[in-house]
């Protein structure tokens, strides 16, 4: 079993950047893939990013290519988000994931474990 607490989320402009945190309780934190996700109010939950194993291999969903970059310290057992240039559009719910693969994935089920998410809004 897999614990996984986000944290970080919260209000900022537009052009702002926000970091989020994935705290994981697994002791083998680095055997998982992680992704990211996020759910807008009356959307349905969608990728943004995933990160392998080792952290050597990145994904991005194109709506935040360019802008946004995930990174793991597997000696902390936690992922992070790092959200720049950041658009009212961005405004959700984010999630981090769990896998037990070394790859990662953009499809929601793949994933076995999830946080409670933690809400980033983005004004204009």
């Amino acid at each position: 079993q897999v614990q996984l607490v986000e944290s970080g989320g919260g209000l900022v402009q537009a052009g702002g950047s926000l970091r989020l945190s994935c705290a994981a309780s697994a002791r083998t934190f680095s055997s998982y893939a992680m992704g990211w996700f996020r759910q807008a109010p009356g959307k349905e939950r969608e990728f943004v990013a995933t990160i392998t194993w080792s952290g050597g291999s990145t994904v991005y969903a194109d709506s935040v290519k360019g802008r946004f970059t995930v990174s793991r310290d597997n000696a902390k057992n936690t992922v992070y988000l790092q959200m720049n240039s950041l658009k009212p559009e961005d405004t959700a719910v984010y999630y981090c994931a769990a896998r037990p693969t070394r790859s990662g994935s953009s499809s929601l089920s793949h994933y076995d474990y999830w946080g409670q998410g933690t809400q980033v809004t983005v004004s204009s």
